[in-house]
């Protein structure tokens, strides 16, 4: 993956996600990222449409953005992969230790392992994309 994307990732901590099952819907979460898996873990109720949705379509998408008027500081990525419930300790851990306070929610948490990553980043000439694809 191009260290930038990594960067830019690893900077931010709010992603939208875009589900469809029953019906199309969307929703904005924080997100712990994990490098090495090339994943985001989220926490979500199971009873949201987003989840819900979920366990009939595990494939998601999403974005994360940068807000900026100024036109050559754009920088954001569209992704899409697939989603499914974290039961690993570490992933727990993971987003645990970078929302501490949801600890006491005892959240039910989430994993999205990225397939594809598109990235516009205006810093480096209007309109430049990253691209970054998962090796099958």
């Amino acid at each position: 993956m191009d260290e930038k994307i990594g960067k830019f990732i690893s900077k931010h901590h709010l992603l939208s996600l875009a589900t469809f099952g029953e019906s199309l819907w969307c929703c904005s979460a924080f997100y712990a990222y994990d490098c090495d898996a090339r994943a985001f873990i989220i926490a979500s109720d199971e009873q949201t449409v987003h989840i819900q949705n979920s366990k009939i379509n595990i494939r998601v998408a999403g974005t994360i953005a940068q807000e900026t008027n100024i036109v050559g500081k754009i920088q954001g990525i569209q992704f899409t992969g697939e989603i499914r419930r974290v039961m690993d300790e570490q992933e727990k851990e993971l987003y645990l230790d970078r929302f501490p306070y949801a600890r006491v929610m005892n959240p039910i948490l989430w994993k999205i392992k990225l397939d594809t990553i598109k990235m516009t980043d205006n810093t480096l000439g209007f309109g430049k994309k990253l691209i970054w694809n998962r090796e099958i």
